[in-house]
């Protein structure tokens, strides 16, 4: 995950903010009528107060996520306040100068841009800030330090994730399962829904019907249009979904027999290795094809045989950019990330990368362990990290962005394509003599789909479910019912108890109580079968897509670097067609990847009764 800068700011913004930034938005509200020269003079003043309060958010953010402690907790709440009112203003005041005549289409475009960054918008009413920014640091504070039970021990978030990961005992499944989503969501529900309100609020006096239409602002389109696309990508994918799901039920229903999993209908969702089952490679060896369900390899396995720490795997992960001929690492990178988890402290371990000073103090914070899961995730936030500085010479800080949101995701993960056999080999973890038979494409798909098809219903339902939250259809007391409603019409999932209807379930995902959009997710996860696709292509690789690697390939690098450098500054369809040559966000990159397996899950399938 990208860290979002405006989540935080640095405790010394909390005296005072940039002269500049404070004094030029004030002058532009005391003009009645501002023309072209004073508005473009506004513009530049807003646009470089941002960039510095960018700076600061990130030292705060950081030092909260990295030592959570009551102190920090408490500047992150000020400094979460100080930053949404610096944006609700600016973006207030840049819907009027919006209406100036004689703009270039550049200053337009900072200007929607100004109105539609904001994640957390709130209203200017006094002390709507503050009590926004203090609700939120509470229920991220539960979150960061929540735990769930294993065998009535007390286990940390971390650890229970890997738990539910490797236990194939259903009691112990449900248990972890039950007792995390009781203690972490469950306790913020109230603050989540009086935030809920606050943010709606401040989107309305931006002009916007609620919080959820203002996220969909920001992708260059009409926002019911972008509703509309995110359907049209998950109706082009959703058949081999089904088919995913059918062939993955009736493996648990072999394995766990009736009383706990059904021939037919949903799947009950802490069966699927991941708390969230948004992901489900960790039960590989229960789905895995008779005859050809051995990989032949392991990653994790890999990495342990090779002695590899954490800071050799993030080490590796750089390897793979520079192959391509970018720039390694600063050494910053190196002394002020957190790539293990530290003793003594509470921390907040969810992988993210970050830009603290939007030039080179990039940095990731992970608490790294040392398995094949891991490795992916490196490959991932370096992603970020090598997107940010590649935008770093954007002349606006609004265009140091990704095209869009899925794009910054899309980065990390197509690298993630490319831990192939092929790729184990060029990097020293594999010999070429234990590179997987041609017979084990279809166990290398399958494992491929488990994560990436088994997430793109998961990917799409948080914000719908937000978006329902935000325009009001579903209220506070039905939070809970719809959040599993929605999870059994898109994932064809149920928990594994009856849930309460004063259970929050929904909190008990990082990125509702961090406030982060997650429709980006979804987006990055169809993006980067389509840039996969066009680096193959650009590296000429002959063999099937799936075993494809392009590391080491120095023209594909150029014209990714390309891309990555024009960060926000043209709408994303010009940044897509750079690296793709297609101007169309579809699913169809991945319907081909994954067509040989799709063929072949729908014979396994035979006789089935698919769907929920």
């Amino acid at each position: 995950m990208k860290t979002l800068v405006s989540l935080a700011a640095l405790a010394a913004s909390l005296v005072a903010a940039p002269a500049l930034a404070q004094q030029a938005p004030d002058a532009a509200l005391n003009d009645a009528a501002p023309n072209a020269a004073a508005a473009q003079a506004w513009i530049k003043a807003a646009d470089q107060g941002y960039f510095d309060q960018t700076v600061r958010t990130g030292r705060t953010q950081w030092v909260y996520e990295t030592n959570i402690t009551d102190d920090t907790e408490a500047l992150f709440a000020a400094s979460n306040a100080e930053f949404n009112t610096l944006m609700v203003k600016t973006a207030a005041e840049a819907a009027r100068m919006a209406k100036v005549p004689g703009l270039t289409a550049e200053d337009q475009r900072k200007l929607v841009m100004m109105r539609t960054q904001i994640t957390s918008p709130v209203p200017t009413t006094p002390g709507a800030a503050e009590e926004f920014g203090t609700r939120q640091a509470r229920i991220q504070g539960l979150y960061g330090k929540g735990h769930g039970t294993l065998n009535g021990a007390a286990i940390n978030g971390s650890d229970i994730e890997e738990a539910m990961g490797t236990s194939r005992n259903p009691d112990q499944l449900k248990e972890m399962w039950l007792s995390w989503h009781d203690s972490v969501g469950k306790p913020m529900k109230d603050d989540y829904a009086k935030m809920v309100a606050l943010s709606n609020a401040g989107a309305q006096e931006l002009g916007f019907a609620d919080t959820g239409a203002l996220w969909r602002s920001n992708y260059d389109m009409d926002p019911a249009a972008f509703a509309a696309l995110t359907e049209k990508i998950w109706n082009e994918v959703r058949p081999l979904y089904v088919q995913l799901h059918c062939y993955t039920r009736s493996k648990l229903n072999e394995k766990y027999g009736a009383g706990v999993q059904q021939k037919s209908g949903p799947i009950r969702a802490d069966l699927l290795g991941n708390m969230w089952a948004q992901e489900w490679g960790n039960i590989y060896d229960v789905v895995a094809p008779k005859g050809s369900g051995d990989l032949g390899y392991d990653v994790g396995e890999l990495l342990v045989a090779k002695d590899y720490d954490a800071v050799k795997m993030v080490k590796a992960g750089e390897g793979f950019y520079t192959s391509l001929g970018l720039a390694p690492l600063p050494e910053t990178f190196w002394a002020r990330s957190q790539i293990v988890k530290p003793q003594g402290r509470e921390v907040i371990c969810h992988a993210s990368a970050w830009d603290i000073d939007n030039k080179d103090d990039l940095r990731i914070k992970m608490c790294t362990k040392v398995n094949g899961d891991d490795f992916v995730t490196i490959h991932h936030e370096l992603g970020h990290n090598y997107y940010q500085r590649a935008y770093n010479a954007q002349t606006s800080r609004y265009y140091m962005e990704g095209a869009n949101d899925g794009f910054h995701e899309a980065i990390g993960d197509t690298m993630a394509l490319s831990i192939t056999p092929e790729y184990l080999v060029q990097i020293g973890l594999m010999g070429r003599d234990k590179v997987p038979a041609a017979d084990k494409d279809t166990g290398l798909l399958l494992r491929q789909a488990m994560d990436k098809v088994a997430f793109l219903p998961f990917g799409l339902l948080i914000d719908r479910w937000r978006w329902g939250v935000f325009d009001g259809s579903i209220k506070p007391d039905n939070y809970e019912a719809a959040w599993n409603q929605m999870r059994l019409k898109y994932q064809g999932l149920v928990p594994p108890a009856e849930r309460p209807a004063d259970a929050f379930d929904p909190g008990a995902k990082f990125h509702i109580p961090a406030v982060v959009p997650y429709t980006r997710y979804f987006l990055a996860r169809v993006l980067q079968f389509q840039f996969y696709e066009a680096a193959c292509r650009e590296a000429g690789w002959k063999g099937p897509l799936h075993r494809c690697s392009f590391y080491g390939n120095k023209a594909v690098g150029a014209k990714l670097n390309a891309m990555l450098s024009m960060g926000a500054s043209k709408p994303w369809p010009d940044a897509l067609e750079a690296f793709t040559g297609s101007r169309e966000m579809s699913g169809k990159a991945m319907i081909r990847y994954f067509a040989p397996l799709q063929k072949w899950l729908e014979k396994q399938n035979k006789g089935q009764d698919c769907g929920w």
